[in-house]
């Protein structure tokens, strides 16, 4: 069973989304919570498996409960499911920098959203490769600075899995990485779970963060089709 905490300010769609998750076999809504700090302080007290977490909320918001719920050693097994509106929500980079697994929209379909958190809860990071394009453009659009390469161990990866890194971060998913590369889907996926063994990266959405602030993916340039 999955363990589901809502983290939304608004009660409608707290409610929402509980009748929605509550309907599964699978999925158990274990709690709610009003604000990020709330959000923090349950998520350990309920052994949550995903905190499905909006960003806008009074108090300490979502982007610092993300913050702090990645930064835990005891909760290292709570995946981190931002709720919000893409295109209008400027803190989806910071809330991937801070170690959310992925995030979907309010509106999505009830079930792309069960998926969300099924796909979340089994350790993978839901960042799709069309929302990783809009991702960097927006990256690029807002002129982000990046960090230095040294602030990664990118000394640590061979020739070819930063080139698997870059591709990453340009949004290209495995199937795609192997196409490029002309590698076999299987060997694109094991160079993707050595690089984020190497980078000590959390899931994928990390590695994505990580290849735009090394400078192995420009902001504004062309992503490889």
């Amino acid at each position: 069973m999955i363990r589901v905490l809502l983290a939304d300010d608004q009660a409608l769609i707290r409610a929402g989304f509980r009748a929605l998750l509550q309907h599964t076999d699978d999925i158990e809504v274990i709690g709610e919570a009003l604000d990020g700090e709330q959000a923090v302080s349950l998520a350990a007290t309920t052994h949550a498996d995903v905190v499905l977490m909006d960003i806008r909320m009074p108090g300490v918001d979502g982007l610092e409960a993300t913050r702090r719920i990645a930064d835990n050693p005891n909760l290292a097994g709570v995946r981190v499911l931002i709720l919000t509106i893409f295109e209008s929500d400027e803190y989806v980079y910071e809330a991937l920098r801070s170690g959310a697994a992925g995030f979907v929209v309010k509106d999505t379909e009830p079930a792309d959203l069960i998926q969300a958190v099924r796909i979340v809860a089994g350790g993978d990071a839901l960042l799709s490769p069309s929302v990783t394009r809009r991702l960097i453009a927006d990256i690029a659009a807002r002129g982000r600075p990046g960090k230095a390469a040294t602030d990664y161990p990118l000394d640590r990866l061979t020739d070819r899995e930063r080139q698997v890194l870059t591709l990453v971060g340009q949004g290209q998913s495995n199937d795609e990485i192997a196409n490029t590369l002309f590698l076999s889907p299987l060997t694109a996926k094991t160079h993707v779970s050595r690089i984020m063994t190497k980078l000590a990266a959390r899931d994928r959405a990390q590695l994505v963060v990580i290849a735009y602030e090394t400078g192995l993916v420009i902001a504004g340039a062309r992503a490889q089709p």
